[in-house]
């Protein structure tokens, strides 16, 4: 292991994106062949990938300067209490061992690079769900994953973060619902970098079979640092027939993090796949969640949170691609925007000829706090069938003085007032979260108020 060099309570491989890292890392893993080949053929392909020509300036991310693979000393453990004690401090504070005993659920971990932490539990294992890490998957259940991963839903020729995700992707989470499961608790996983000049690419590939159902949550954070890191994860969902998947995340990265990635789900008839989305953190985030309707009759529902605070662009928003009859969906995004953050939603919805009867409903409402801050709105529609209904509303807004005002007039200061207007803002979304989840948004989002996040 002549790439890896021992830091503190981690391995890394040596900085910069080279065919020689791409190969420690597969090494590092143990991967089967067929997966080896699979990075190095993505590294080509994000070596002949442009960078992306809309959207935030990426020009100060150097991938020369970052770390792509770093890995925990420790071994994965299964039980919480083995898990080293400044782990488990970390997690702690995340709600990891609440949130397991609350819902009697898996959870898995991820810390860097790798899974330090999981556990399934035997009620899973008695319905015949399968939820594992990525690297597990990889090696207990291959043909699956040479199915699905990285081929009909984000191939790396997508863009050129796909690319570089598929050569240097570790950890992440493997779902698997057997026909006509319903899971009863929500599926955890927490995503925290803890260095600087790191890049973290978690995989979440989940296969929802026909007539069950899922909810996927997942968090993530980072501490503060001058230098920069980069998240740039792949979430791959396959909606079988009459099949529902929930996907849930609230991310809290520092401001130091480029968040960039590629999530998409794929739904076939009857099926339903649900976004619901908090971003709170990092201080450029490109991510534009689909669904693509393959089958009669399937739906889909995207509610999206953005804060854009000091020094933030949020480029965010959501695609819809209607290839089916009788298709349907919903498209709810908000924005706040503060002390100069900049808020864009920046979405596409298509409506395929043939697609008959399809309904579309998009909804943009950006809150702007201060003269400093801003608020874009950048849909596209492509609608190609006569049939269709479409809808498409955008606001953009401060809150009125008369609102603050009346507020005030009843006791609360203006900083009370305005909150309280701004948890009404949000309540669309929250409410569509976990009891936990929606009071750590609410928690996140009074901290961004007060400036106290980093």
């Amino acid at each position: 292991m002549e790439e890896l060099y021992k830091e503190e309570e981690f391995f890394r491989v040596e900085k910069g994106l080279s065919k020689k890292v791409v190969e420690a890392i597969s090494s590092i893993k143990n991967e089967p062949e067929w997966m080896r080949k699979k990075r190095l053929q993505s590294l080509e392909i994000f070596f002949q990938k442009p960078m992306p020509s809309f959207g935030p300036d990426l020009s100060s991310l150097n991938f020369d300067e970052i770390t792509y693979y770093v890995k925990p000393v420790q071994e994965k453990r299964r039980r919480w209490e083995d898990l080293p004690e400044n782990i488990r401090e970390t997690y702690e504070k995340l709600g990891i061992p609440e949130a397991e005993k609350k819902y009697l659920a898996g959870v898995v971990a991820q810390y860097q690079s790798e899974v330090v932490y999981a556990s399934l539990k035997e009620q899973l294992e008695n319905m015949g769900v399968i939820f594992v890490d990525m690297d597990t998957a990889v090696k207990e259940y291959p043909e699956l994953v040479k199915e699905y991963f990285m081929t009909k839903c984000i191939p790396p020729t997508d863009n050129k973060f796909s690319a570089l995700h598929g050569a240097v992707w570790s950890g992440g989470s493997f779902v698997y619902v057997p026909p006509g499961v319903h899971v009863p608790f929500p599926l955890q996983s927490y995503f925290r970098i803890s260095s600087a000049l790191v890049g973290q690419f978690e995989h979440t590939l989940i296969i929802a079979d026909k007539g069950s159902f899922v909810h996927y949550v997942e968090g993530c954070t980072a501490p503060v640092y001058s230098e920069h890191s980069l998240h740039s994860a792949a979430v791959e969902i396959f909606v079988k027939e009459g099949a529902r998947v929930r996907y849930t995340t609230i991310q809290n990265w520092s401001k130091n993090v480029y968040n960039l990635n590629t999530k998409r789900a794929i739904v076939e008839k009857d099926g339903v796949m649900e976004w619901v989305g908090g971003s709170m953190g990092s201080g450029v985030t490109m991510l534009y969640p689909a669904s693509v309707l393959i089958g009669e009759g399937a739906r889909a529902e995207h509610l999206n949170l953005t804060f854009a605070g000091k020094g933030q662009i949020k480029d965010t928003g959501s695609k819809v691609i209607h290839l089916a009859p009788n298709t349907s969906s919903v498209i709810i995004s908000k924005s706040i925007s503060k002390d100069g953050g900049k808020s864009i939603y920046r979405g596409l919805v298509k409506i395929v000829k043939g697609a008959k009867n399809s309904k579309v409903s998009v909804s943009c409402q950006s809150l702007i706090l201060d003269e400093s801050s801003k608020a874009d709105t950048i849909p596209i529609m492509e609608i190609h069938e006569e049939t269709a209904t479409v809808t498409h509303e955008a606001t953009a807004g401060k809150i009125s003085e008369e609102k603050l005002f009346y507020l005030m007039s009843r006791g609360l200061s203006e900083q009370d007032a305005m909150a309280l207007v701004v948890r009404g803002f949000i309540e669309p979304i929250s409410k569509e979260l976990p009891m936990e989840y929606a009071v750590e948004l609410n928690r996140l989002v009074k901290l961004e108020m007060e400036g106290a996040i980093g």
